[in-house]
């Protein structure tokens, strides 16, 4: 079979490769006498082409035969695209080979060769390109693609036609037409070719008429076609849509019924209904493209019939269908675009049906579809309060009674649950109607017997952003907390911590909202709820605790977070200390003392149990310094004594160590060595009697010779660890003596031998070595690392980098910065070197730090900002290098070292030091702006930026663009933290930890100059202005978002001291409190709560807004954190109610009444199907019908159809009964029955003031007579799913009814 790959080699032999050098490099005139061997390459050039042209023929060919045998589905999509690029192929080779066959005439008959063409302005020869020809180029090869598509177009228009034969005396007519499949294969061949078109010259989309193409296309979707036909047919409409004018103009044409059908059939027709699908979601795609409309959600227009509208929605609401899950996807973008056409059809009250009670996985996203939906109040109009939208706490309210199996779904419905409550909209839509839903939400606590109340407290934890510890687990399984110890790896967790945290002042808009919550559920009597669950049982259960436990964290929440007034309120508990008081009842007393005394447990053993960012710095007073504490004074003390210890006892220990026995290191004992080197040799006459009379250290010291590969070959195992850490100490005592120095400078090998092994990777030195000391596979497999730790401890000691400078260690850790495939060695250096004495060490780290290897650099620079974080105090050359990094010429360490700038200018005293250095960061882009943005909140740092002319410039920026970009991040931020599937490690949600994002406008007002900045340019009087004229925005979604950043950044200004004044002057908090009370928009209120917490940031802010009755939150001193709450709760949560939209469908869509009494019989009948409780009875009907002849004619006339296709497109059918009404019809859709339907709806319609008679209003046809009134009661006992078999089975057992059909209402007697 032909491959893809056959079809990439052929399109590369392109004429330009075929033609000989000479041909494409020769820039000279070429003389006559050399026509004859230009004529030559031409005729080579045909050649290669028409051997190409024979290949793709020969492809084709077996494509096509390929097709005709049985194939799997996969395998045949994969020979029609290998059929379609053989074709297109085809048609390229055959253009070319045309055009240098005219060429070729050309140049014979004027005897010119082919390169004078390119110097006398003229086309230049394929393969060779000139910038100023390539128009022209374009516009060919335009033109030729347009011309194909016309001709293709033309061609399924001849298709279409009867193909007229001359006579001929075998012939009995003179007109034939072609056989039904080679026709759809021609078809099939045509349109694929038209594709391929349109997919390599997008123009031609837009030149071509889209009405001719549907014109020729219609009788390829009739039903004598094929499946393939058809599916191919849909393709070609979906690739001739380019704009939302092409689909505007696609509604104009006859296509409704062809798409009902094709929705309609069963999956047998699979490829035929994805074509379909695919065709409706690139019209939703186009319309939701963002264009010049600037209205709220769901004002958009999707040119789609409420016909097309509702096949589609009954695929979606067909549960077993394939296609279900795209059609539900689709259905919620359509709703967003055009609510209106949705709500028409039925579309929202299937998609609420799917958010309580659809697939689960569906549920988060249509859960966002109407948050959207409730956020504007022309949109939440089509939605009924206090029925549609609390369809999701179905699974939560109605769980008694459903057993344990109803615990997934209740699961599931509470993410969604808690999804909703986390944004604006659903939060105050919950608390409309006096919080009507969510006290039904406390409530379901209330139900004794409903043993799935723990999902529903597990859904409180994760609201309120509760992180359940280890130790939780023992305070529910009913243990004493105070049994309960720290697990043994959480010093080890805390020494590992990264930089630590906010301080727990800093304000957090996550820290704003879940107050808000906590003051919602609380007013709804969510305490209450759980007091209630701890009367259930005198002995406490594991539900009960549960319940206690959240108790506590929501009192200890409230402490946190509320005002103390308020917080006093909810820790008052009135009905817990009722129960601890009443005597009368010993159970009360036992449940009430017993949830008190667990709540304290809670609360005193909270600090010592949960680690807490205070906790994570080390104390002085700590349990785990003490121990630290006392093993230094107990390794002090023994110091003192080795180092007093008497010469005999010296003398034993130095014997005892084996070091003067044996080299075997592994016979030695390292206990006593390591006694020795950090005791009595630290005393200077013990070691000078160590070196020169016992030779003990030569024979220590020779153990570490690297060429002596004792030490250098022990495998780098923990247990070898530890000589490592003895050959440092080693270097350490002999350091603290002279005679030490003097013995490494001048009597040991072991420097000099080091100093060795560095040249044998030096480039300059020329000693290289096949297997030197410091090869990839030493260091990392053996103790050779350890020389790097001991160059280390020499770099601690001005004695050690003497040393190393004589040694000229440093000249070979320079040299070393040189290897491109060693940055292994330079990383060692820099990691191991000590920078505590300025000297060598820091050169060396700066040279790393402008390495050649960009590895290299990185790993530099995040070791610089190591050092950085791990000084106490600001350390002048570590900010000075750093700063040198942002001039890197690789992103990624520039960005690593504004990383480290960030944090370290969190501290005042390294601002200012960075401030003073006066760092150029133009160059760095957006990735600097933070960092900018730290630098103005400093006087110095202002006027320096102001100098350079930054602040002028960006001002400009953030009044006209960077407001929105802030608006726009923060909201991401929010819904990615508060989102019940917030994945941890999300870039986002690890950048935005809930503290508010530094604003241009709040790090201006934190300066003087920068306050008379912001009053001169005017922009604060703009946006006070702006928000006083556009509070109350509902309509306008630009508007609407550039409120919501004039908010924000008024915020940002009113959280600072000197910002406030602005605030004041403008008078502008009395119209942010009137946007808050009073907006119809939930986010803008949401917006405004955010912004009156960062004015209540400073204590005078504080002050005005405690007059408009919003209180802040103090902390334990008095400060204010940011946090602001209103008093009157209802006012801010409240939103006004609404009456709901009373959805109409189209004014012309009544038809007039039936004439025949069959018709009339059949419609009804069909009419019937659509109630569920007669609808088995009236499918029997239909079938005795079918089966009468009388009836016949109604079964194959248009303008029944029509009326059936208007019923099934005004009322909702499930999926198998629409299929079974289009079945019944023996009509065939083509484009004359399309017509015809036409005809009928212009003709049927019925007037505007028509008014049908009381006997057709009154009267519902019955095929039923008096003697079958008992089956109608017999469809009532019967499952609705049995139409699905129902509809296929034909009566063959009773007779055929011949009465007068009797008014009756069907399905009860009487």
């Amino acid at each position: 079979m032909p491959t893809s790959i056959d079809h990439e080699n052929s399109g590369s032999a392109h004429p330009a490769n075929i033609s000989s050098p000479s041909q494409s490099t020769s820039m000279e005139p070429i003389s006559l006498h050399d026509t004859e061997g230009a004529n030559r390459d031409c005729d080579d050039q045909l050649d290669a082409l028409s051997t190409l042209l024979e290949r793709e023929n020969r492809i084709k060919e077996g494509a096509e035969r390929f097709l005709k045998l049985p194939l799997t589905e996969t395998m045949r999509l994969q020979v029609e695209s290998e059929l379609e690029m053989a074709a297109g192929e085809i048609e390229s080779l055959t253009r070319k080979i045309e055009l240098a066959g005219t060429s070729q005439g050309k140049r014979r008959k004027n005897g010119i060769p082919v390169n004078r063409r390119k110097f006398a302005g003229q086309t230049p020869p394929v393969g060779f390109r000139f910038r100023a020809d390539s128009d022209d180029r374009d516009r060919d090869d335009f033109r030729t693609a347009l011309a194909q598509a016309n001709v293709c177009i033309k061609s399924l228009n001849s298709l279409s036609r009867p193909v007229t034969l001359p006579l001929s005396p075998s012939s009995q007519s003179s007109t034939s037409s072609i056989p039904a499949g080679d026709s759809d294969r021609s078809r099939i061949d045509i349109m694929n070719r038209l594709v391929c078109i349109f997919q390599r010259n997008l123009r031609v989309r837009y030149e071509i008429n889209l009405a001719e193409v549907v014109q020729a296309m219609i009788p390829s979707l009739a039903d004598r076609c094929s499946m393939r036909c058809r599916a191919a047919a849909y393709r070609l409409i979906r690739h001739a849509l380019v704009d939302s004018d092409s689909a505007a103009e696609l509604h104009k044409q006859p296509l409704d019924w062809f798409i009902v059908k094709s929705l309609a059939r069963d999956n047998k027709h699979a490829v035929e209904r994805e074509q379909v699908i695919k065709l409706i979601r690139t019209i939703v795609d186009i319309v939701s493209e963002p264009g010049d409309r600037r209205g709220i959600t769901g004002t958009g227009m999707i040119p789609l019939s409420e016909s097309i509208m509702r096949a589609f929605l009954a695929v979606a609401e067909h549960a077993e269908d394939p296609f279900r899950p795209i059609c539900v996807q689709t259905l919620a973008e359509m709703v967003l675009i055009d609510i209106d056409l949705v709500a028409r059809s039925g579309g929202i009250r299937f998609l609420l049906h799917a958010l309580g009670e659809g697939p689960v996985e569906v549920g988060p996203m249509l859960a966002a579809t109407f948050l959207h939906i409730i956020d504007s109040p022309r949109t939440r109009a089509y939605l009924h309060l206090g029925t549609d939208l609390e369809i999701a706490l179905s699974a939560i309210t109605d769980a008694y009674g459903k057993g344990a199996d109803h615990a997934d779904r209740m699961r599931s419905s509470t993410k969604v649950v808690q999804l909703m409550l986390r944004t604006w909209s659903g939060l105050m839509y919950f608390c409309l109607e006096d919080q009507h839903a969510i006290k039904s939400i406390v409530n379901t606590l209330r139900i004794p017997s409903l043993e799935t109340r723990e999902i529903v407290l597990d859904m409180f934890f994760d609201l309120f952003n509760i992180k359940a510890p280890e130790w939780y687990k023992t305070f529910i399984d009913g243990r004493r907390l105070t049994m309960y110890r720290k697990p043994r790896a959480f010093a080890d967790q805390l020494a590992d911590q990264k930089p630590p945290e906010k301080a727990p002042g800093t304000l957090k808009l996550t820290d704003q909202y879940i107050a808000l919550l906590v003051l919602v559920f609380t007013d709804a009597g969510l305490l209450d709820a759980l007091t209630g669950m701890l009367e259930e049982c005198t002995t406490g259960s594991n539900l009960s605790r549960k319940a206690t436990l959240l108790m506590a964290e929501v009192m200890q929440m409230a402490n946190r977070v509320l005002p103390l007034n308020v917080a006093a309120k909810i820790q008052a508990v009135p009905r817990v200390f009722n129960l601890a008081a009443d005597y009368n009842r010993g159970e009360h007393r036992i449940v009430g003392t017993s949830a008190l005394s667990a709540i304290d447990s809670f609360n005193r053993n909270r600090l010592r149990l949960q680690p807490s960012v205070r906790n994570a710095r080390p104390r002085a007073n700590s349990a785990e310094d003490a121990v630290r504490r006392g093993q230094r004074q107990v390794e002090q003390v023994k110091i003192k004594i080795g180092m007093q210890m008497d010469d005999k006892t010296f003398q034993s220990s130095l014997i005892e160590t084996q070091v003067m026995l044996t080299k075997d290191n592994a016979k030695w004992n390292f206990e006593v060595l390591q006694e020795l080197i950090e005791g009595p040799l630290l005393n200077p006459k013990r070691l000078e009697e160590a070196i020169k009379v016992a030779r003990f250290m030569r024979r220590l010291l020779s153990f570490f010779h690297p060429f002596q590969h004792r030490f250098s070959d022990l495998p780098r195992k923990q247990p070898n660890i530890r000589w490592v850490r003895l050959g440092c100490s080693l270097l350490t005592t002999l350091l603290s003596s002279p005679d030490g120095i003097r013995f490494l400078a001048s009597e040991d090998d072991l420097l000099k031998q080091l100093v060795k092994c560095f040249a044998q990777l030096d480039p300059f030195n020329g000693t290289s070595e096949s297997d030197p000391i410091f090869s990839k596979f030493r260091l990392s497999e053996t103790l050779t690392y350890g020389y790097f730790e001991m160059l280390g401890t020499l770099s601690r000691h001005t004695e050690g980098i003497d040393l190393m400078e004589k040694f000229k260690f440093f000249t070979a850790f320079y040299h070393l910065s040189e290897l491109r495939d060693r940055e292994d060695l330079i990383t060692a250096v820099i990691t191991n070197l000590d920078y505590t004495i300025d000297g060598h060490p820091r050169i060396v780290l700066s040279k790393a730090l402008t390495s050649s290897d960009a590895r290299t650099r990185l790993y530099a620079t995040n070791h610089l900002g190591d050092l950085i974080r791990d000084s106490l105090t600001p350390v002048t050359w570590t900010l000075r290098l750093l700063l040198t990094q942002i001039y890197d010429p690789e992103p990624e360490v520039c960005e690593l070292a504004i990383q480290f700038l960030e944090e370290a200018c969190d501290a005042m005293e390294v601002l200012q030091l960075v401030v003073e250095m006066q760092p150029t960061m133009d160059h760095l882009g957006e990735i600097g702006h933070p960092l900018l943005l730290k630098f103005m909140s400093t006087s110095m740092g202002f006027r320096y930026l102001y100098s350079a002319g930054y602040i002028d410039r960006e001002m400009e920026m953030w009044f006209h663009e960077r407001n929105i970009y802030y608006v726009i991040q923060v909201e991401i931020f929010l819904s990615k933290v508060f989102s019940s599937e917030a994945i941890e490690d999300d870039e986002d949600v690890l950048a935005f930890d809930g503290v508010v994002p530094p604003h241009f406008y709040g790090e201006m007002a934190k300066t003087e100059l920068g306050c008379q900045v912001l009053g001169e340019k005017g922009h604060f009087s703009e946006f006070s202005h702006f928000i006083k004229q556009h509070g109350l925005e509902s309509e306008d979604l630009e508007l609407i978002l550039k409120l919501k950043s004039i908010l924000w950044a008024v915020g940002n200004v009113g959280a600072t001291e000197g910002g406030l004044p602005f605030l004041d002057e403008e008078e502008i908090i009395p119209a942010i409190l009137e946007i808050t009370e009073h907006s119809l928009i939930p986010s803008v209120r949401g917006t405004c709560f955010f912004v009156l917490g960062l004015i209540s940031s400073t204590s005078q802010g504080a002050e005005i807004l405690d007059d408009y009755r919003w209180e802040a939150t103090l902390s334990p001193l008095g400060l204010p954190t940011g946090l602001c709450i209103p008093l009157d709760l209802d006012k801010f949560i409240s939103l006004p109610a609404w009456k709901p939209v009373d959805v109409k469908g189209d004014s012309d869509s009544r038809l007039l009444p039936p004439t025949s009494h069959t018709e009339l019989e059949v419609i009804t009948a069909i009419e019937n199907l659509s109630n569920t409780v007669i609808a088995n009875a009236a499918s029997r009907s239909l079938a005795r019908m079918k089966s009468r002849p009388e009836y016949r004619s109604a079964f194959s006339s248009s303008a029944v159809f029509f009326r059936a296709l208007h019923t099934v497109s005004t009322q909702r059918y499930r999926l198998p009964v629409r299929r079974y009404i289009l079945d019944l019809f023996t009509t065939e859709l083509d484009g004359d029955l399309v017509i015809e339907l036409s005809e009928c709806a212009n003709s049927l319609r019925a007037p505007p003031m028509f008014k049908q008679s009381e006997a057709h209003i009154n009267r519902v046809v019955s095929m039923f007579g008096v003697k079958h009134a008992r089956g109608a009661d017999e469809s009532d006992e019967e499952d609705d799913d049995d139409m699905d078999d129902d509809v296929e089975i034909t009566n063959d057992r009773n007779p055929v009814i011949t009465l007068r059909p009797v008014s009756r209402i069907i399905g009860f007697d009487g």
